[in-house]
């Protein structure tokens, strides 16, 4: 079953934050909000997000260099949600970066509307060249953020995790195809190396290292791993959401 859009709802009004976020849910839209450029891009570095509402009159950045920087960072779709109602202002959003501009007041209804044309438009199609989890130099999932370009890995708790080279090159792997059941044949290929050394040959223990390393250091013992042993078989990453993240830095 496909996870439900994530809308990721930016304006400083919290009042209407809590009121869009309660109706969009009524729709299966999850959403998640943000008053301002620093917790958006704090939002965004960990939180997978697939369209984002934002308002205009921002303080300190405002919603159109956002979308700017937005646009010159990733192709996350962006829905301009303001009071100016000039041609001008809606052009020079539209020109900025977004995908759809709507005015306040606004009927809740028609923005949900929008938001789902703009998803069904901006969904990736076979020949489309925007970033997949498989070449995203930032990969997000269940709170944990990946960059490849430096080989970082931060946990939910913000805490950096070293890895070595073959627990990088499993972790990408179960990264790039979730869900999928890989046999322990395939896990090995996939984990070697110039730097793999005698115990990394091991793919179960090499397995087992990397699983204990992506365990909530609060959860409970009993919790599901995120890497799922199926008997006879081989393992399965069971990641809920995994995404291309946006990096900031």
């Amino acid at each position: 079953m496909n996870a439900l859009p994530n809308i990721l709802v930016v304006d400083d009004d919290e009042d209407i934050t809590q009121l869009l976020s309660a109706y969009l849910r009524r729709y299966q839209l999850n959403t998640c909000t943000a008053h301002d450029a620093s917790s958006m891009r704090q939002v965004l570095a960990h939180t997978p997000v697939d369209l984002i509402v934002l308002d205009l009159m921002l303080p300190g950045t405002d919603g159109m260099a956002l979308a700017q920087e937005l646009r010159a960072r990733t192709r996350l779709p962006i829905i301009m949600l303001t009071a100016r109602a000039s041609a001008f202002d809606r052009i020079l959003g539209l020109e900025s970066g977004a995908d759809d501009y709507l005015t306040k007041p606004f009927e809740p209804r028609e923005l949900v509307a929008r938001i789902q044309s703009v998803l069904r438009r901006c969904a990736p199609q076979a020949n489309d060249p925007r970033p997949t989890v498989a070449s995203a130099g930032v990969v997000l999932f269940d709170g944990w953020q990946l960059n490849r370009s430096r080989r970082h890995l931060q946990s939910p708790q913000g805490t950096v995790v070293p890895l070595s080279d073959a627990e990088y090159r499993l972790l990408n792997t179960f990264l790039n195809k979730p869900h999928a059941l890989f046999t322990r044949d395939q896990l090995l290929e996939q984990a070697r190396g110039r730097g793999t050394d005698q115990l990394d040959r091991s793919i179960d223990l090499l397995v087992s290292r990397l699983r204990h390393k992506l365990a909530p250091p609060d959860g409970p013992p009993q919790a599901e791993p995120v890497i799922k042993t199926v008997r006879g078989a081989g393992y399965m990453f069971t990641a809920r959401h995994v995404a291309a993240g946006v990096a900031w830095a």
